[in-house]
């Protein structure tokens, strides 16, 4: 059983979760134009499995960049390869990286795919997950404590009455293929990050979120050129097209945009989740997050586009959102004055 420990006043989260919806926003209403062929001089929209080549791609770059930047190669376990010693991923974390590629994957097919409505996708995928925070929890013998429960209830509650009368899409089977692959993809990455990175250690997480993230884009951009290379007609066909027509769409600066996006979502995304508090704490943080993204990028693409705009069902969603939050922020900024204030006093004896 792992031992709990007192990280209330640990308020990095929080900036994450900032930067997740800062991330996630126009990541969602991007990716929901270029579908709908929406944007000006679109003619017709792009197929999701034809947006995923370049966003991939991009998002490829842009992890290895960011992890340049932040000089966080090092946290990595290290092997002499050909005499050089390069960063290679753990067992447990190949795998979280093979999860992740997964669900960045499956999470831009669901704001693409015909037949089943987004906001129903959203309620299956961000509800899957906030049911699954609490099992990995207890099959990891973490305690969670009540303002987890209270905020995992409410942001539950806000994904189901933002959906309300709108989930009600046939899912086809494409779209359970998606929610299915998302929901145990998630299962497995959370279970490992419980296993071995969400400890006071930050080196630890860090190690984690760099294996991870050193496999997760890489393996997915080799899965979509081998599927173009040898597949078929249908989706390889798609993916195909995605790679083949990059240049001809008129659209490469936005699918650029979206990989950019879309990797900044695994970022904070990951470190938000990767925070050593449980799951049931950091998982309504990572969904709240998203909830209010996706408000914000329907709230863009009506104002923007003309497309439909924010029900009043959605906005109900949005303040139990807001109170989650809340019922999560309040005792971790209340700890950290608490912290500061005895911080000030032992200086001034």
């Amino acid at each position: 059983m792992q031992t709990p420990h007192d990280d209330s006043h640990d308020l990095t989260i929080w900036a994450y979760a900032f930067g997740y919806f800062a991330a996630y926003a126009p990541y969602s209403a991007l990716t929901k134009a270029l579908s709908s062929g929406a944007l000006p001089e679109m003619e017709h929209g792009i197929v999701g499995f034809a947006l995923l080549p370049v966003s991939a791609m991009t998002s490829m770059v842009g992890m290895f960049v960011f992890l340049s930047l932040k000089r966080w190669w090092r946290y990595a376990a290290h092997r002499q390869v050909l005499g050089l010693r390069v960063p290679v991923p753990g067992p447990w974390t190949f795998l979280s990286g093979l999860c992740s590629a997964a669900i960045i994957g499956t999470t831009t097919l669901a704001y693409t795919l015909e037949g089943a409505s987004i906001v129903f996708m959203m309620l299956l995928m961000r509800g899957g997950v906030l049911v699954i925070a609490p099992v990995v929890d207890a099959l990891s013998r973490r305690k969670v404590r009540w303002p987890s429960w209270v905020a995992l209830a409410l942001s539950l509650g806000a994904v189901v009455v933002a959906s309300g009368t709108e989930a009600r899409a046939t899912l086809t089977l494409v779209a359970g293929l998606d929610v299915g692959i998302y929901l145990v993809s998630y299962f497995i990455r959370l279970r490992a990050m419980s296993r071995l990175a969400k400890s006071e250690d930050k080196s630890l997480s860090i190690r984690y979120f760099v294996e991870e993230q050193m496999v997760a884009t890489p393996v997915l951009v080799i899965v979509l050129a081998l599927v173009a290379l040898w597949g078929g007609a249908g989706p390889a066909a798609d993916i195909r097209e995605g790679f083949v027509g990059a240049f001809s769409r008129g659209t490469l600066l936005e699918e650029v945009l979206v990989g950019l996006l879309s990797q900044g979502t695994g970022i904070f995304g990951g470190l938000i989740l990767l925070d050593s508090r449980e799951n049931a704490f950091s998982v309504p943080v990572n969904r709240a997050s998203s909830v209010l993204a996706g408000v914000v990028a329907t709230l863009g693409l009506s104002w923007w586009l003309g497309m439909r705009g924010v029900g009043g069902r959605e906005l109900a969603g949005a303040v139990l959102v807001m109170a989650a939050m809340s019922v999560l922020a309040v005792p971790t900024v209340l700890a950290a004055r608490r912290r500061e204030a005895a911080a000030r006093a032992a200086l001034g004896r």
